[in-house]
């Protein structure tokens, strides 16, 4: 025994194996979890599909009430093959685990919408793949952003009534409007009666400013195609690049045979009030490239509308717009920017949310 000691790792408990992905689309591993899986889970595996990788922080910040709660549920995701997770290498520190769909979970969706994995265009590599982007730092800043908006509205300030009513991600955007734009997403924001709607345009601070000015005449050829007014907000790292960029954005604007079919407004993260419990793109650090008279103040996401008087309220319908029979890739409608309400709790019953 003195010679050969038991070492540390072999008094550990057995560890889970998780099924391998032929195992994950069998009859008895989908039976298994339809008692298992609740609507919450289900919501995150379509939040998951829809933009790619979502990371611990992101996923507790969207659906679970503390970032404990959150990484148990992800890990029992994680075991029974609905979600799969990576962590990226970095220079200092260590990364948040990132998370991405699983066989297992892409089953149990392409099941809900009537339909084969193979119709719902999933394949684990391709969805892997994202680990290896070079676009990785950009998507989960996206996500980050729109995510911001989301815990906001999940805290809202006394009297407040916010929702982020809208999230489309890059690729369901460039399915609807690539041949004209490709941003970085489209949003809606909800506060009381009031509605504003933009698209994205994210700057990590690698690409080159004139080209995202360059990008304003494709936003003017889909106003004038679509005849719909949609404002674009502008997402800079820092207030000096944002100078730099409203500067090049306000000489591609003037150069616009519309100039009024294109709303224009810029904000620097570091703006971001780092005091604040929950900040948020929401908050006052919105400039509209062509402010009213006397308006030099930074606004707020929801004052947008009033430097804008000429823009009509977005359409409300009865939920997201879905792709129309036109779409070339028919999907369902994108999940709900906000994850669905807790089941109550009855006394003497163990909850699983």
């Amino acid at each position: 025994m003195i010679t050969n000691p038991s070492r540390q790792r072999a008094l550990r408990g057995h560890k889970p194996t998780r099924p391998n992905p032929r195992a994950a689309n069998t009859a008895e591993h989908q039976a298994v979890l339809a008692w298992r899986l609740t609507p919450r889970d289900k919501w995150i595996a379509r939040m998951l599909w829809e933009h790619r990788v979502l990371t611990a922080h992101q996923i507790t910040a969207l659906a679970f009430p503390s970032f404990r709660s959150g990484r148990m549920r992800l890990r029992e995701l994680y075991l029974w093959g609905v979600v799969d997770r990576f962590q990226p290498f970095v220079t200092v520190g260590t990364a948040p685990m990132h998370y991405v769909l699983a066989p297992a979970g892409a089953a149990v969706l392409a099941a809900e919408d009537g339909m084969d994995v193979k119709d719902l265009g999933y394949r684990h590599d391709r969805v892997f793949g994202v680990a290896h982007s070079l676009r990785l730092a950009h998507t989960v800043g996206v996500n980050e952003w729109f995510t911001a908006l989301v815990d906001r509205a999940r805290h809202p300030r006394p009297g407040e009534q916010v929702e982020l009513a809208t999230w489309w991600s890059e690729t369901r955007c460039a399915r609807h409007f690539g041949d004209l734009i490709k941003p970085d997403g489209y949003g809606r924001w909800r506060c009381g009666d009031l509605q504003v709607e933009w698209f994205l345009e994210y700057d990590f601070g690698t690409e080159a400013l004139a080209k995202l000015a360059g990008k304003l005449a494709g936003y003017a050829a889909l106003a004038q195609a679509t005849g719909i007014t949609t404002p674009l907000l502008v997402w800079l790292p820092t207030s000096r690049r944002e100078a730099t960029a409203r500067r090049l954005l306000a000489r591609a604007w003037r150069e616009l045979d519309d100039r009024r079919s294109v709303p224009v407004a810029t904000a620097a993260a570091e703006l971001l009030d780092p005091r604040a419990t929950h900040p948020s793109p929401a908050d006052e650090v919105w400039f509209p490239l062509d402010p009213p008279p006397g308006g030099t103040r930074r606004w707020a996401l929801s004052e947008l509308p009033d430097a804008w008087p000429h823009v009509p309220p977005p359409v409300t319908t009865g939920g997201d717009a879905g792709p129309g029979p036109d779409s070339p890739h028919p999907m369902a409608p994108p999940p709900s920017p906000m994850p669905p309400a807790a089941p109550p709790h009855r006394s003497g019953q163990s909850g699983r949310w």
